[in-house]
């Protein structure tokens, strides 16, 4: 019987196993950066002198929650799956007037930026934290959304409802 030396088969597991090594490590740290998203078209608000504000690009929309008030005015929070994040989403309030026996959308915003929410925590249970309104001239609108279960609700962003106007309070 002849015996093959063993340190040559131990040499051989060695190099392969650096070789192995040395790729992974080299295709981890190397190609190109990521790229940075692209701006999407802006919308401008019903009010001309408004600055435009961006519209997210939704794959999925989910209304969140609703409000009437006296049949003057209906306020709805509808979350924006993001198309380029399916984690992500956005926020936007939409304000109605009821007019001519019908609901007539006369303004919309962002809750907050634009991606900068959860999809799955928005349209889950709980995931309305705050959503008060009043019928006040000018009605002032609070808006609280959970980010996370184990962060908890965000601050309220705060809005007012002037004839039909949404104005950042």
């Amino acid at each position: 019987m002849i015996k093959k030396p063993r340190s040559r088969i131990v040499w051989a597991v060695a190099l392969a196993t650096a070789t192995a090594a040395t790729v992974t490590i080299g295709a981890t740290t190397g190609g190109p950066p990521n790229p940075l998203p692209v701006d999407p078209p802006t919308r401008p608000t019903a009010d001309r002198g408004k600055e435009p504000q961006v519209e997210p690009q939704a794959t999925e929309r989910r209304q969140i929650a609703t409000s009437v008030l006296d049949r003057d005015f209906k306020f709805t929070l509808t979350a924006l799956r993001s198309r380029t994040d399916p984690l992500a989403a956005s926020v936007r309030i939409q304000v109605f007037t009821f007019k001519d026996g019908a609901w007539r959308e006369s303004d919309r915003a962002l809750v907050g930026d634009v991606n900068g929410w959860f999809w799955f925590p928005l349209t889950g249970r709980h995931a309305v934290c705050q959503f008060s309104t009043a019928s006040t001239e000018p009605a002032p609108v609070a808006v609280s959304l959970l980010i996370t279960p184990s962060v908890g609700c965000s601050p309220a962003e705060n809005f007012l409802i002037e004839n039909g106007q949404i104005i950042p309070a």
